[in-house]
């Protein structure tokens, strides 16, 4: 991404962590997004609304737009920058269970990896597990030897 990541940008947080900050603001409308759990390099767009977080995700396209991936009726559309996705979904009946109202500002500075910096840290320093049944939705890992 050219310039630098909104104040709502969060990077790596589990899902749970971000119910958490979200249900900690306790405002209709408050918002984040969040690297996915599930899918490497897509982020979340995280939306408070009665107590509950809607999350949308959102990918990045081969031409380097944003876009959030589209459900029954939401039209598909493509933006320059995540700060212009957010600008547009702060507008009401956009398509999401509430339009963004308050951002979730994160507190430290963001620790941002370059490809080049993950693949080098890969490479000297192997995971400590594999996922051997990647296909299942399950959540055990088998752990390799030491």
């Amino acid at each position: 991404m050219a310039g630098a990541w909104p104040v709502c940008y969060h990077g790596a947080m589990s899902k749970l962590e971000c119910e958490e900050m979200l249900s900690k603001k306790n405002k209709d409308g408050a918002y984040l997004i969040r690297d996915s759990e599930t899918i490497q390099g897509a982020m979340c767009l995280c939306v408070y609304k009665q107590r509950v977080v809607y999350t949308y995700r959102v990918l990045q396209t081969h031409t380097g737009h944003y876009t959030i991936q589209a459900t029954g009726g939401m039209p598909e559309m493509l933006f320059k920058t995540l700060d212009d996705m957010i600008r547009h979904y702060k507008r009401r009946n956009q398509g999401l269970a509430m339009h963004l109202r308050h951002s979730v500002k994160r507190k430290t500075a963001l620790q941002v990896r370059t490809p080049h910096q993950q693949a080098a840290d890969g490479a000297a320093d192997p995971p400590d597990y594999e996922n051997v049944n990647a296909d299942a939705d399950d959540e055990y890992v088998e752990v390799l030897p030491s």
